[in-house]
């Protein structure tokens, strides 16, 4: 008994539990960090749902008036007629103009999504069988980011969500993110900031978001690659400016591009 008023109370409060990552008996979207996941939230939660909730029970209604009005016993003689005109044009027009109503903020959503402003970090993401690996372009940076395996894990760290080397961030600041494969497909979700976009082996995508909370944000690979498609997660810490400058600091040296490494060593030659 408890457990199930446990379960029950879990939905009520999911609202509550929300949090940067999923959890136990979540019911709905993380919670939101970025302008673009709150209106993907308010569409869904003020728009689909009161949709989808008066067309199920409208069907219902249809549904039960239907079983009751022409059961055998209160309708011996059932109608022979095969067309209704007016109905058909209703059950033509309705569908339509619902459409169209989801249709317009909708794209509005989209738009909004695809029109990147002026970016303040770029960040290229590229999807491995099976792990992710990550360039910062301005700064000279590569590195790789892998699940840490179970009996690794800190007490902290969520299982199957928690890598060794985080995607580090400032926090409100624009971060552009370019997206491709190195070999199948993959998509680089973060659900927290309303980012979704495949990664094409050959082919650069593009997407952006504005971390407004600082935390640490997880995702995972969003589209099915292979046996290991549910061991490359996402990881994105977003802090402040300054310790973004302090990981930077300490990124230069541990995540230099070889490149970088030579031509220091040849200026040291000199």
């Amino acid at each position: 008994m408890k457990k199930i008023l446990f379960i029950f109370s879990s939905f009520l409060i999911t609202t509550l539990a929300f949090a940067n990552q999923p959890t136990d008996w979540q019911f709905g979207f993380q919670k939101a960090a970025s302008e673009s996941m709150r209106d993907i939230v308010s569409f869904h939660n003020n728009l689909l749902l009161p949709i989808i909730i008066a067309i199920s029970v409208f069907v219902l209604f249809l549904m039960l008036y239907a079983c009751v009005r022409f059961r055998a016993s209160a309708n011996p003689n059932p109608s022979k007629r095969t067309h209704n005109v007016t109905v058909e044009v209703l059950w033509t027009l309705i569908p339509c103009l619902i459409l169209i109503v989801m249709a317009v903020p909708s794209f509005k959503i989209l738009y909004k999504q695809d029109s990147i402003p002026k970016a303040d970090l770029t960040i290229k993401a590229i999807g491995y069988q099976w792990y992710w690996g990550y360039e910062y372009p301005d700064e000279n940076l590569i590195f790789d980011s892998y699940m840490i395996e179970e009996k690794d894990l800190k007490p902290d760290q969520p299982r199957l969500l928690a890598v060794d080397n985080e995607v580090v961030v400032p926090v409100g600041k624009v971060i552009k993110v370019l997206i491709t494969a190195n070999d199948v497909l993959h998509a680089w979700a973060l659900p927290s900031f309303g980012v979704k976009r495949d990664a094409v082996p050959g082919r650069i995508n593009e997407t952006w978001f504005k971390a407004e909370k600082v935390g640490t944000y997880y995702g995972q690979c969003s589209e099915l690659c292979g046996i290991k498609h549910a061991f490359m997660p996402i990881a994105v810490k977003v802090v402040s400016e300054e310790k973004y400058q302090e990981w930077l600091s300490e990124a230069r040296v541990k995540f230099a591009k070889e490149e970088i490494k030579n031509d220091k060593l040849k200026l040291a030659s000199k």
